[in-house]
Parts: structure tokens; sequence; C-alpha cells
């Protein structure tokens, strides 16, 4: 673990979540919901302020994408969230979340999730997974993308691809009468297919005016997960595929999660909404005509 600069400050104009100014950054409100496997049913009004809290999620994630070469630190990308972030008069969801010191998770390679940005310079080669959520006006937008440093390999366009196609796969399932548990079946046959592995350690999850609440939607086959899609339901589902094995480790930061033996993980994330026909994708990239929805890794892929 390298360096990491203090934590950056949040305007007081901004309102925040309950754990922001908890000194042990504990989401009472996400406490009080646990154990319950209820899957709220936003109304009209909360939907659109969810909407709003990932269309500007997306801007932002947008904006550290556009950082990202060799020899930019993931600390910078986490000052330019950060600064994003404040300037949409949103509190960067992950800062101060039980005690996650920075605005943003930054996951080089082998980091499958909640890598904590550093003074660790990008290298030529690297997959860097950029993990951002906003807060804004009481609703949380989550979603995250896996990038390509300089030039990959083909390995990892091979793992980073199939890791999208694992996540586009089961967003075209989801719609009203689907089991949430049915969501692992999908991501895990197609990794499966192209030799890589489930991360089973984390899932997606519900999402709206908490971080991180029911339903849980784990990425693996045969899972117990609770619940059926309804029109209303918001939540994430965010596949990690990793090369070798599933299993993690995490570092004695508390958070970084690593893959036991070394080998790269990649993911995607987005935050959906369940309507009477199907389902809106509310983080979706938005980039003109004919390109809507499309990753940013895909802009670098060689026709």
């Amino acid at each position: 673990m390298l360096f990491q600069t203090p934590k950056r400050p949040v305007p007081d104009h901004i309102p925040r979540p309950d754990y922001a100014e908890d000194t042990q950054g504990t989401p009472h409100s996400e406490l009080s919901a646990r154990g319950s496997s209820q899957i709220r049913v936003l109304s009209d009004e909360e939907q659109e302020s969810l909407r709003v809290a990932c269309k500007l999620g997306r801007e932002v994630l947008d904006a550290g994408a556009a950082a990202i070469e060799v020899g930019v630190t993931t600390d910078e990308i986490d000052r330019i969230i950060h600064e994003a972030t404040v300037d949409r008069d949103c509190y960067p969801s992950p800062l101060n979340y039980y005690r996650f010191p920075k605005s943003c998770c930054t996951s080089v390679n082998e980091v499958i999730c909640h890598g904590i940005p550093d003074k660790r310079q990008l290298e030529n080669g690297d997959i860097l997974n950029i993990d951002v959520t906003v807060y804004h006006n009481d609703f949380h937008g989550d979603l995250n993308e896996t990038f390509f440093v300089g030039k990959p390999d083909d390995a990892s366009r091979k793992l980073v691809n199939t890791t999208w196609e694992c996540l586009d796969q089961t967003i075209q399932h989801v719609k009203p009468g689907v089991r949430y548990r049915d969501m692992g079946n999908i991501i895990q046959k197609h990794a499966q297919a192209n030799g890589f592995s489930v991360v089973r350690s984390y899932c997606g999850h519900g999402i709206h005016r908490l971080f991180h609440t029911a339903p849980n939607v784990p990425h693996y086959a045969k899972n117990k997960a609770v619940g059926v899609m309804k029109p209303g339901h918001s939540f994430t589902i965010e596949p990690m595929i990793s090369e070798g094995t599933w299993r993690d480790l995490i570092w004695p930061d508390n958070w970084t999660a690593v893959t036991q033996d070394g080998r790269r993980s990649a993911q995607f994330e987005h935050t959906m909404l369940v309507t009477d026909t199907g389902v809106d994708v509310l983080t979706r990239r938005q980039v003109g005509s004919g390109l809507s929805g499309q990753p940013h890794y895909m802009d670098s892929f060689v026709q």
C-alpha cells in the first residue's frame, strides 16, 4: 500500500448521508433495515430522484475516465472524481462509509474491488476499475467500469470484454417476475464458458435512499437469494470476474480485496430500475446515436 493523501473536504452546504459525520462511519439507517428481505417499491417521485442521482454519477465517472493515462496516480483520479462530485452538489457516497478514506474506489489488476486510491502511478497494460457512487437529494447512484491503461494484452482484453458481457446479458433478463437468484446462473455460465471464475464474496444490492439494502443479487450460480423483481425495484448488478481462482484476500487496510492467486480481476456495475415491461439502466453511458450504453473500454478496441 502506497502513501495516501488526507480525506478530502466536502463543502458544508452539500447534504450528506447519516454516516458522513459519524466517527465510525456507521450507516445507521442501513443497519435499522438490515435483516429484512422486504424490497422497497419506489414511488414515481422517488424514481425520478434516483434517476437524477444516477445521471450525475455517470457524469462523475466519465470525468474520472477522461483522466486515465500512463503515469497518472489513482489519488489524482480520486481528486478529479471528488471535485466533479461536489461541483454537482453531490456527496461522494464512499467517503467515510465505515470509515472508507476516499471518494471512489480504484482497483488495479489483481484488486477485485474496494481499492483505496493512492500514489501508485498507472502503468502501460494495467486494467483499472473505478467505482463511483454519488448522493444527491437523499438518493445514491452507483456504477463502475473497468478501463485499459495504455495498450492491453489479449488476455486482459478477453477478461474485460467477458466481464462486460456478463453484466450485459443479465440486464437483458431483468423484468417483472424474474427471480433475483437467476442472475447468478446467467453470469456464471458465461464466465465459465470463457475460462473465468466468478467472485462470490461480494454481490449486487438494492439502492435508493440507502447505499446498500435488499435485495442481495449474488453473481454465482445456485445461490439462495430471496425475492422476485417487481416494477419500482432498484438495485445494482456488478459481477467481478477473475482469470484464476474466485477466492479473495483482504489487505491489512481492511478494504482492498485481491485475488488469492494474484491474477487479474475485472468488474462492471450499473444501477437499474425495474419497469412494467423490463428495465431502465439508469447509469448507462450516453455517447451519441448508435453508441448509447457502450462502456469506455470499447472505445479503444481495434475494429
